[in-house]
């Protein structure tokens, strides 16, 4: 049964059923042939970082996808994707963390997340720089992240002071970025850059967007950022120190890539709209399992309405995000710009995820901590979240805006 009235098209179906056969064919049992390695941090982890052996696992995985069809199922047509919208992105994504979880993590990697390989974000790239650059993209060979936020410049992204000055027929790239996720193991950065500083002093464009490869002469790593007591990170701060960048490696028009990059946050907020709802999903049915069974005083914790009217309040809101999601989701893919509905979406989305995750920890006790259960990997996931792509505040006065200027369409 169904608690969604309206189903998806017959070939986002289809997709979903093969999401779920590939997850049980690739992942699962890898998970339970690997469990030490990619469930214990120390194992897990070298120097801060994916050890070689994890490392190859996700490589293994997003090979296999790619193989499969599944990988750049998001990524348009016209640089060998699939060209599938938003609302089998977000179907997508919700069908792999709702079956995955936090504990079966490299299901997370059969679709090309929009900052880390094959998206919209890259189908502008410069048409040498598609025939050098693509084939190993696409086939996830080589992987990529999104180089925008700067130590200065997080939600106001605008505000990156990283500069690409003219250079014979190319650019010398100077400057830093962090919060750059998959930086540690990205074969190339998705860059944005000053290239016209008048315009952009006066925020009128004047922003670059350039692919640059991790083994350029004048990139660096320069640090590890370890979060949330983890012993390991998928986060860096990167330097560019006299980068050479060549005309083919220009995505989009010269001094107006900050349209690729709000492409790229907005494709970011579908995909955490997903992961909300799907960890939501598959926290809180662990919970009504565990609650059923779970004793004390001689009776099931489920008759008590003190763990339970929570659990519920959390059902309510992820059934609401859900709902949420599949609106926006088929509104771009309408065509309607939909900002206001999408930062709404967002925001309640993660907040209710948060919740959710904080409130089956609750009922299952000491036992919702433990690293076996998986539910502080989701938590911290989910809490992240609340500041990526968007922090919840900056969403709020997104809406705010659209509302006075008149749309005040709910």
């Amino acid at each position: 049964m169904s608690a969604i009235a309206m189903d998806y098209p017959e070939d986002i179906r289809a997709i979903l059923e093969g999401v779920e056969g590939f997850l049980r064919r690739e992942v699962f049992p890898r998970h339970e042939k690997h469990e030490q390695l990619l469930s214990d941090s120390s194992k897990k982890y070298a120097g801060g970082i994916l050890s070689p052996d994890a490392s190859a696992l996700v490589a293994e995985v997003r090979l296999a996808a790619a193989k499969a069809g599944f990988y750049a199922m998001c990524a348009p047509q016209e640089i060998g994707g699939a060209g599938m919208g938003l609302l089998a992105n977000f179907a997508a994504w919700e069908r792999i963390y709702h079956l995955c979880g936090a504990r079966n993590w490299l299901g997370h990697h059969m679709i090309s997340h929009w900052a880390k390989g094959p998206s919209p974000v890259i189908a502008e790239l410069a048409e040498a720089g598609k025939a050098k650059y693509l084939p190993k993209i696409m086939s996830g060979e080589h992987t990529l992240c999104f180089g925008l936020s700067e130590p200065g410049a997080g939600s106001d992204a605008a505000g990156i002071q990283t500069r690409a000055t003219p250079d014979g027929d190319g650019w010398r790239l100077n400057g830093g970025k962090i919060w750059t996720t998959n930086s540690p193991h990205a074969d190339h950065v998705v860059v944005f850059a000053i290239t016209d500083p008048e315009r952009a002093q006066a925020r009128a464009g004047g922003i670059s967007c350039f692919l640059v490869p991790t083994h350029s002469p004048g990139f660096s790593r320069d640090k590890i950022i370890k979060m949330w007591g983890s012993a390991g990170t998928d986060e860096a701060i990167l330097h560019f120190d006299e980068v050479r960048i060549e005309p083919d490696q220009l995505i989009g028009t010269l001094h107006k890539g900050f349209a690729t990059a709000m492409l790229g946050v907005g494709l970011g907020r579908i995909y955490n709209c997903a992961r909300a709802v799907g960890l939501g999903r598959w926290a809180l049915e662990m919970a009504f399992d565990y609650v059923k069974v779970r004793k004390t005083f001689g009776k099931a914790i489920a008759e008590y309405q003190g763990v339970t009217f929570p659990l519920a309040s959390s059902a309510m809101e992820i059934h609401a995000a859900h709902l949420m999601s599949l609106n926006v989701a088929r509104l771009k893919d309408g065509g309607q710009r939909a900002d206001k509905e999408l930062a709404m979406a967002k925001a309640f989305a993660v907040e209710a995820g948060v919740r959710a995750i904080d409130r089956v920890i609750q009922a299952h006790g000491a036992i919702g901590m433990t690293n076996e259960m998986g539910l502080t990997d989701a938590f911290v996931t989910l809490r992240k979240i609340n500041v990526a792509d968007g922090t919840n505040e900056i969403l709020r006065r997104l809406v705010v805006k659209e509302m006075l200027a008149g749309n005040v369409d709910l």
